[in-house]
């Protein structure tokens, strides 16, 4: 790792944060965040440093088998458990407060393993950006204890990702994701087989090379967010086609594309309208 000059009291300072740590549980989804955490962590602690992925229908398919393939690239000790959030009571109604619950069943999950191993500290991979927006996940992680290494240090988004390239690990383009249940509105019911046609899409549509994608589930409707330069890619013809055969073939009855473009908690606007108003 080779960090310009101004990154490089930020990344002593995650290296101070961890090795007075002494040990780590980290929950690892093998993003950009998690990735560049746990490979700090894996040369800083050693076998005192644990990878966590929970495997659950919110969480797809391909980053399950990414997250597996980039502990073992990263040589930290990787544990897979399950985990269904679509059991907890109320998850499945999709309340405003969802994310608090997933991550506090998340973070359970996460503790359970760090007790089996002799684990004291269990982190997640937060950043200095993550606190702008409505993350009630937060709250979840100040009532269990689970530290957030990389807000600590007051790293960003960007320079994670600058410090990634430095160590040349795959995620540091990486489009930022989320679990699947952010692609439905609040108070729309969440099941098992909606999750999946949201993940089909999205798939499908990565495939045609746009990789920064949203299917927002608006029950008959598809809303389709990708980053504003590559909205005029998806209105061509072949593309298109493809796009609108992958999202009816999972049961969508219209194809949409959000003409703002893919933004981060989009979800939550309702709930900013509510505040503002």
């Amino acid at each position: 790792m080779k960090p310009g000059a101004n990154l490089e009291p930020k990344v002593g300072k995650l290296r101070r944060i961890l090795r007075k740590a002494g040990d780590l549980a980290i929950a690892f989804s093998g993003g950009v965040d998690s990735t560049f955490l746990a490979a700090v962590a894996a040369k800083e602690l050693g076998d005192r440093a644990l990878a966590v992925t929970a495997l659950s229908p919110t969480y797809p398919e391909k980053e399950q088998k990414e997250a597996v393939a980039l502990a073992a690239r990263l040589k930290i000790k990787h544990v897979c458990v399950e985990s269904n959030e679509l059991l907890i009571p109320g998850f499945s109604d999709n309340p405003p407060d969802r994310c608090y619950h997933c991550k506090k069943e998340l973070f359970k999950v996460l503790r359970g393993v760090a007790d089996q191993e002799g684990i004291r500290w269990i982190a997640d991979g937060t950043n200095a950006d993550d606190l702008g927006d409505y993350r009630p996940g937060r709250r979840a992680a100040k009532e269990c204890g689970v530290i957030s290494p990389l807000h600590e240090a007051g790293l960003g988004k960007e320079e994670i990702r600058e410090l990634s390239r430095g160590m040349r690990l795959p995620t540091a383009d990486k489009p930022a994701y989320a679990c699947l249940a952010s692609r439905f509105p609040y108070g729309s019911r969440i099941t098992e087989e909606k999750l999946a046609a949201v993940d089909k899409v999205e798939n499908a549509i990565r495939k045609l090379g746009l990789g920064q994608v949203r299917v927002r589930h608006h029950g008959d409707i598809a809303r389709i967010e990708v980053e504003p330069a590559a909205i005029h890619q998806v209105a061509k013809p072949e593309v298109r086609k493809k796009v609108v055969a992958a999202a009816k073939k999972v049961g969508f009855l219209y194809v949409s594309v959000d003409l703002e473009g893919y933004r981060t908690g989009s979800m939550n606007a309702p709930l900013t309208r509510k505040k503002t108003s």
